[in-house]
This record gives structure tokens, C-alpha cells and sequence, in this order.
């Protein structure tokens, strides 16, 4: 039998795997933080208002998710996405290692780490391949990613 947190991460990955943003912010804490090299640190609303804005947005979506383990108190698992990212209609392979911190049965605290050079090589193609390497490329590609979040809680939530 497998610890209620190990179910916790696989009903989030498997609503995401449906783009079921409602059930994936349901595994959810009211104060979760999350972070990733392209959005950096959210918090709480900005959190489900992410997921909510990248699985609605999805093009030629596609999710796998593996090595997950949890206890009472930390879990971890493994995923790779497929899609099309949609300013360049590239289409992006990302694996993603996730952490999470639990408490009271919800996730807390969602850390995901992934090479971003990997990733901008993809999106973005030779100019990713160039210039990824940069801390001031990241740096404008979590502007931008955090100025569309905004543009879209605005818009979409009123926020």
C-alpha cells in the first residue's frame, strides 16, 4: 500500500495529464510556493493561476511522470511534457524533476528544476543555443514568463 502523499503527487500528475487544472490546485495548500527555473517563485493565487494559465494554453500536449515517492513530510517524482511552445511553435521535450513539501494531506511546497539551457535550445531554437547560457537571458525569460502570468491573471481573473 502506498503512502497517502505518493497518491497526492500521482492525482496531481494524472489531473495533469487530463489538463485538469481544478484537481491539480486541489492537491494544493491555500499558501503553496512553487518554483521552477522559468517563473521562479510563486505564491499562493499566482500558483493555481499558473497551472491554470499553462493547460488551458497547451498545444500538442502530451505528460508522463515516474519515481515518485513520498512520506509524511517530503515526496518527489520525475515528468516529461511534450507540447508546442506557443510564441515560436516549437515544439519543446521538458524533464522535469519535482520536490514537494506536504502538510495536512496537500502540497505545500512544489519545487520543479529542469535545465533551462535544454529547454531555451528547444523553444527558441539557435538564438536559444547562443544566448541560453546567460543569467541575464533567464533572468528575461522569467520577466517574460511572469508578465504573461500577470497579462493573464488580469485578463482571465480579474486578479
Amino acid at each position: 500500500m502506498s503512502h497517502p502523499n505518493t497518491e497526492l503527487i500521482e492525482r496531481f500528475y494524472t489531473a495533469f495529464q487530463r489538463r485538469d487544472a481544478a484537481t491539480m490546485i486541489a492537491c494544493y495548500a491555500d499558501d503553496v510556493v512553487f518554483s521552477d527555473p522559468a517563473f521562479g517563485e510563486l505564491r499562493g493565487d499566482e500558483v493555481r493561476d499558473m497551472w491554470r494559465m499553462l493547460v488551458t494554453r497547451a498545444q500538442d500536449f502530451s505528460l508522463t511522470f515516474d519515481s515518485i515517492e513520498a512520506d509524511e513530510h517530503s515526496g518527489r517524482a520525475h515528468w516529461t511534457a511534450g507540447y508546442v511552445f506557443r510564441q515560436t511553435g516549437r515544439p519543446v521535450v521538458n524533464h522535469v524533476e519535482a520536490r514537494f513539501a506536504f502538510r495536512d494531506g496537500l502540497i505545500v511546497e512544489h519545487r520543479d528544476s529542469f535545465d533551462l539551457w535544454a529547454w531555451m535550445r528547444q523553444a527558441l531554437g539557435a538564438r536559444g543555443a547562443l544566448l541560453g547560457w546567460s543569467p541575464l537571458v533567464h533572468r528575461s525569460i522569467r520577466a517574460r514568463a511572469r508578465k504573461g502570468l500577470a497579462i493573464y491573471r488580469r485578463q482571465d481573473h480579474g486578479a
